[in-house]
C-alpha cells in the first residue's frame, strides 16, 4: 500500500554522492532529509550547515571536533538513524559493508551503493528493471554509475525484442575532479586486468538473463566514462528501430555531434549552461548520429557521469523500500519531474530555429 506522509531519509556520507543524494531528497515532494552524517570538519561539512541541512557526526569523537570547528553538530549518527525512516549509505568504498550490521540492529531500512558487493543486500536495483521487487525490502545496493548505464541501456533493447547479445568496451576515468590532485593517472592508460571486467557480472545480479560482456581501460581524465558497444540484435532492423526502442527510458537523452556535442567536456558545459546542480548528467547521454546498424548489429557510444547517474536510481530505490509509491513508472515519472529529466538535452528542433 502506497503511504501518504512525507518519508525521513537519513543520508550517512556527504561526498559526490552523498551531497548529491541530500538535494535530490530535498527536491521530493514526499520525502524529508533527516540529517546528514559525516567524519570531516573541512569546507565540504561546512557546505552541509550553509545548506540548513542537519549535521550529525558519525562517532561522539566526530562530533566534538565539529564542534570544536564552530560546525554545531546536531548528535551522532546513531541520533539521526532514532529519527530517520531509512538510511542512504555514501561513504567511501567498503566502509558501508561495516555500516550494515548497526542498521540491522536498529531495523532501519537501508540503501548502500554500487561499490558494496550484491551480497551485502543480496538485492541490486535499477528503477527501470526491478522496482517492484524491492518494494518493502528492508536493503537494497543501487549499483554502480557504469553497471547503471549498462542495465540502462541494454534493456531498453530487450524490451524490444533486439538484445541478443553484447560486448561493450569501458573508458574510465581516473578518479573524482575534487580528488584530481592526489592521485589518478597521468600520461599512461591502465587496462583493467580482467576480462570481463567486473561492470558485465555486475549487470547480471540485475538481469541474469544479460548476454554481456565488458572491458574498461582506466585514461588520464575526470570528466565521466565513455562506453563503447558493439551489440548483436535478434534480427535485421533499421537504425531509427534501435533508436526507438532507447527512446523508451526517460533515462537515455540523445546527443548529437552535429549540434557541437563533440567531447565529454562539451557535454558537461551544456549541463551547466542548462542550470543544473553540481552539473549533473542524470540520464546516458547517447550519440544518436553516431550510432551505426550493420545488418544485426548496432554500434554506439555514449558518456556516463558517474557522479549523477545513480542518483534518481537512489531516489525510486527510497520510495521502493519505503513502499512510499507502489508503481515503479510512477515513482520514475516523479523523480524526473523534481530533478529535471525529461529525456531531452537539446531538442533538434529548437537549434534549427536559433
Amino acid at each position: 500500500m502506497t503511504n501518504s506522509h512525507n518519508i525521513l531519509v537519513a543520508v550517512n556520507g556527504y561526498g559526490v554522492i552523498g551531497k548529491r543524494v541530500a538535494d535530490a531528497v530535498t527536491a521530493q515532494v514526499d520525502m524529508t532529509l533527516a540529517g546528514v552524517a559525516d567524519v570531516a570538519t573541512d569546507w565540504r561539512v561546512a557546505v552541509v550547515r550553509m545548506k540548513g541541512y542537519p549535521l550529525y557526526g558519525a562517532t561522539p569523537d566526530h562530533v566534538r571536533a565539529m564542534h570544536e570547528a564552530g560546525l554545531e553538530p546536531v548528535g551522532t549518527l546513531d541520533n539521526l538513524l532514532e529519527t530517520a525512516d531509512i538510511v542512504v549509505d555514501c561513504t567511501p568504498k567498503k566502509v558501508a559493508a561495516e555500516n550494515v550490521e548497526r542498521y540491522r540492529e536498529r531495523g532501519i531500512k537501508f540503501i548502500v551503493q554500487g561499490g558494496e558487493k550484491h551480497a551485502v543486500t543480496g538485492h541490486s536495483f535499477t528503477a527501470e528493471n526491478n522496482y517492484e521487487t524491492a518494494l518493502g525490502r528492508g536493503a537494497t545496493r543501487v549499483v554502480s554509475c557504469n553497471t547503471t548505464s549498462t542495465v540502462r541501456t541494454l534493456s531498453a533493447l530487450k524490451r524490444a525484442g533486439l538484445l541478443k547479445r553484447a560486448r561493450g568496451t569501458l573508458l574510465r576515468r581516473a578518479t573524482d575532479p575534487w580528488e584530481s590532485h592526489l592521485g589518478g593517472i597521468m600520461n599512461t592508460l591502465v587496462p583493467e586486468p580482467d576480462i570481463p571486467s567486473h561492470q558485465g557480472p555486475d549487470a547480471q545480479t540485475v538481469d541474469p538473463d544479460l548476454d554481456v560482456v565488458t572491458m574498461a581501460v582506466k585514461v588520464p581524465e575526470t570528466i565521466a566514462h565513455l562506453h563503447y558497444w558493439a551489440v548483436q540484435l535478434t534480427r535485421e532492423v533499421p537504425k531509427e528501430e534501435v533508436l526507438n526502442a532507447f527512446r523508451t527510458s526517460s533515462r537515455i537523452a540523445f546527443i548529437r555531434t552535429g549540434d557541437g556535442l563533440t567531447a565529454l567536456n562539451t557535454v558537461k558545459e551544456l549541463m551547466a549552461d542548462l542550470g543544473r546542480p553540481h552539473d549533473n548528467l542524470y540520464e546516458v547521454a547517447l550519440w544518436e548520429d553516431m550510432l551505426t546498424v550493420q545488418g544485426d548489429e548496432a554500434f554506439y557510444a555514449y558518456m556516463v557521469d558517474n557522479q549523477a547517474i545513480v542518483i534518481p536510481e537512489t531516489i525510486d530505490a527510497i520510495r521502493a523500500l519505503t513502499e512510499l509509491e507502489a508503481d515503479g513508472a510512477r515513482s520514475i515519472e516523479k523523480t524526473n519531474a523534481a530533478l529535471g529529466i525529461s529525456g531531452e538535452l537539446v531538442p533538434a528542433a529548437h537549434l534549427k530555429i536559433i
